[in-house]
């Protein structure tokens, strides 16, 4: 799927954001969730960086509170770190303010934080300049899901640098992935509580023993924080990445596009210091986007189609309390 950034995005972005300001418990707004699904797909970096400048401009103009504006990654192996460095390098104007991974690695019961992999994620994000936390989490191929990451996560592994981790994910669905059901499965039923099969309203019944479990490691878990009064960073920016065989494509701190440009695959893009915060008017429509759990198998690849409206979900060991 070819990227865009286009006039209809940005006020279906916009519109979202006027509703989401109003709320003094929105912690921050996804700019878009596993836009990149594949490893060949990284050109479609600077779409999503574009959106980002756009929308904190257009944040800033319209007098809101600083809500942080970031991403939510898929885990692909042939684009750490450079991924996550390309959105925090370069202009302030057009970084992210937070970074989130989908990463489901930690799926056996006898997985650790060295032989899941966490650890090399917890090494390449040494110095990272903006929060990072673990947007999706909770791999369930191997039945009953135990949560130990969470361990990791939240103790002294990884509280020092991580912002926590959400639980992918709230209700339950065909994929297996809930902590709740409002039912069983409604099969080919239509009304107005049912989408995709499933009802979505009523007495919230625990999936167990999912939920006992991840309910069960919280409470043997103590993460530390840090006052927002007391957060004073002195992170430096990364270096915007060089472009790597059979990975990374983008070469430096190429140049953003404007709204409406259309996407032209190119094998080296060179960097340039053009094209920063265009300004349409919004209107009133809206727009969502779709999170999954892949567990390394990415799904087919997304424009960026909407930002979704707060990280509404459990932030146990967020660094700064905003």
């Amino acid at each position: 799927m070819i990227p865009t950034w286009t006039d209809s995005q940005y006020k279906a972005y916009a519109a979202i954001f006027d509703v989401f300001a109003q709320y003094s418990n929105t912690l921050g707004v996804f700019i878009g969730n596993e836009v990149i699904a594949r490893a060949n797909q990284s050109e479609a970096a600077p779409y999503i960086k574009a959106a980002t400048r756009d929308m904190k401009a257009y944040r800033d103009k319209q007098g809101f509170r600083k809500i942080p504006v970031g991403y939510s990654a898929a885990d692909i192996a042939e684009l750490r770190p450079m991924l996550q460095d390309y959105l925090a390098c370069g202009d302030d104007a057009d970084t992210i303010e937070f970074f989130g991974l989908n990463a489901y690695e930690w799926c056996a019961a006898d997985n650790d934080f060295q032989t899941s992999g966490y650890k090399t994620l917890d090494d390449m994000a040494q110095g990272y300049s903006v929060p990072i936390f673990f947007s999706e989490t909770g791999c369930n191929t191997a039945a009953p899901r135990l949560f130990l990451d969470q361990n990791a996560i939240l103790g002294s592994d990884m509280n020092n640098l991580w912002s926590g981790a959400i639980i992918y994910e709230w209700i339950e669905e065909a994929n297996n992935y809930g902590l709740i059901s409002y039912g069983p499965p409604q099969g080919e039923k239509t009304g107005a509580n049912i989408e995709d099969g499933f009802l979505r309203k009523g007495t919230p019944t625990p999936v167990q023993p999912d939920f006992s479990n991840l309910q069960a490691v919280w409470k043997t878990n103590n993460p530390t924080g840090t006052a927002k009064s007391a957060y004073n960073p002195k992170l430096t920016a990364p270096s915007c990445p060089k472009s790597t065989a059979g990975g990374w494509l983008l070469d430096g701190d190429v140049p953003l596009p404007t709204i409406n440009q259309k996407f032209v695959p190119t094998a080296t893009l060179k960097p340039t210091g053009a094209d920063k915060n265009q300004t349409p008017e919004p209107t009133t429509t809206g727009s969502s986007a779709n999170p999954t759990g892949t567990n390394g198998a990415m799904a087919a690849g997304r424009e960026l189609t909407g930002v979704t409206g707060a990280l509404a979900a459990v932030m146990v060991g967020f660094a700064v309390l905003l």
